[in-house]
């Protein structure tokens, strides 16, 4: 198997952020650095993730967690602010973030040790829709502008796929997208006069956020991560 799969299998990271800290020289095998992500392992090895030995692989788990605002969405800050993983401190191994909100969006993310699950999930193969709610400036909406939003709308690394979008309230829309573009609702709402003036992701794949509090988090039950595995895999 290969270093990087095989570090995911074990909940260090989704195998994409493995491969990046693999190839930043964080990963001994036998005491040696390696920084191939590609280099065949078989599991019998000592090997080690800044320093701490890797032991067998966790039990999966998956936690829905309200982010607040001013908390980002990284396992770890270097700039010392307060990190989704940070919230749910007593889950008893190594959490990532599935895909990420920006640090002033707020709202459902979902953290588990299931690498393969969370590449599924935010892999743009596999489509999974993701539903904000956004307040936004100028209200009302005028009609042109959701036609414009739900058909697609040219941003500068492309245009977008088409969304489904209505408005809530004059001044709040709920939006539905497939993809995962960096600042893309804030970006598509500014594109057609509306910037956000505050953002919430709701829902997530069949996950809705619900009444659970800013800051607080819950373990998904394995039903509710079975359908997060259907999900992803409808592709």
């Amino acid at each position: 198997m290969r270093l990087a799969k095989h570090l995911a299998h074990a909940g260090v990271a989704s195998r994409r952020a493995a491969e990046a800290i693999v190839t930043a020289g964080r990963v001994t095998i036998d005491g040696a650095t390696v920084t191939d992500p590609a280099r065949d392992v078989s599991g019998d090895e000592a090997i080690a993730v800044d320093g701490e030995p890797l032991g067998a692989a966790p039990r999966h788990v998956v936690y829905a967690l309200n982010k607040p605002a001013g908390v980002v969405s990284t396992a770890r800050d270097t700039h010392g602010r307060p990190t989704v993983v940070d919230l749910v401190s007593e889950a008893g191994t190594r959490l990532y973030p599935i895909g990420r909100l920006d640090a002033d969006t707020t709202g459902l993310i979902l953290l588990t040790n299931d690498g393969e699950l969370a590449n599924r999930l935010t892999h743009p193969r596999y489509e999974v829709p993701k539903t904000y709610r956004a307040k936004v400036a100028n209200a009302p909406v005028a009609e042109r502008a959701l036609r414009a939003l739900r058909a697609g709308v040219d941003l500068d690394d492309g245009r977008t796929a088409p969304a489904a979008v209505h408005a809530v309230r004059p001044d709040v829309l709920e939006l539905t997208i497939r993809e995962g573009r960096k600042r893309q609702v804030r970006r598509m709402c500014e594109a057609v006069g509306h910037p956000v003036v505050a953002l919430r992701r709701v829902r997530f794949g069949p996950l809705a956020l619900g009444d659970l509090a800013a800051g607080a988090h819950r373990r998904l039950t394995r039903d509710e991560v079975e359908r997060l595995r259907g999900a992803a895999a409808r592709r």
